[in-house]
């Protein structure tokens, strides 16, 4: 699924990790932990082809990235959202999808009328309709009550069973049986590109 070797990050012109080395196998998930601020975020958008990495090598399937952003269109409903993306993707909504994100009662409301909840159950339905099997998550359970991050880990302990893989910063326990990454050594050293030890506080 994904491979990438002395991988380097950098966001705005300042290096925040480097010498990263990544093997992830389908049916597997990693954690990524480590403070705010150390390249959580940009690692994820670098996987995602989102933006080029400073060094090493990345070889990745195609993925489907959720990061703070849900996408929704406000104009649009719920379904017609889902429906957009799958079209987009060339996939399928599957019946079983409105379930899984407790979404059917919300069918035709229209995006701008969610709530944050609400709207981040939303956009984490879209990767179900991506096809992609590799999936980048961003602190996916943000706005998400304790009944929707236990729905949602379902739904991602199943998409892994399915041959599934997942990429996942989180503070929230999500029940995977995964290993953690914690990128505190992976930190690039002051100086490095110009940086300096201001840059990781």
């Amino acid at each position: 699924m994904l491979r990438a070797a002395r991988l380097g990050i950098e966001r705005g012109g300042v290096p925040l990790l480097q010498g990263l080395d990544l093997t992830l196998e389908a049916g597997a998930a990693l954690i990524l932990r480590g403070p705010n601020g150390i390249g959580k975020t940009s690692l994820l958008r670098v996987l995602a082809g989102l933006q080029p990495p400073m060094e090493g090598q990345l070889e990745a399937a195609p993925a489907a990235y959720a990061g703070h952003r849900d996408g929704v269109k406000p104009t649009l409903t719920v379904a017609e959202n889902l429906f957009f993306w799958a079209e987009t993707y060339g996939g399928s909504v599957p019946d079983a999808l409105w379930e899984a994100f407790d979404l059917g009662r919300l069918r035709g409301r229209p995006g701008g009328a969610l709530s944050a909840g609400q709207t981040r159950r939303l956009g984490l339905a879209r990767l179900a309709v991506t096809g992609r099997r590799l999936l980048l998550l961003d602190e996916p359970t943000v706005s998400l009550d304790a009944a929707s991050v236990a729905r949602f880990a379902d739904w991602l302990r199943a998409h892994l069973a399915g041959g599934g893989a997942a990429i996942v910063a989180t503070h929230v326990a999500l029940g995977l049986e995964a290993p953690e990454l914690d990128l505190a050594p992976f930190r690039a050293l002051a100086g490095a590109r110009g940086g300096s030890d201001e840059a990781f506080l």
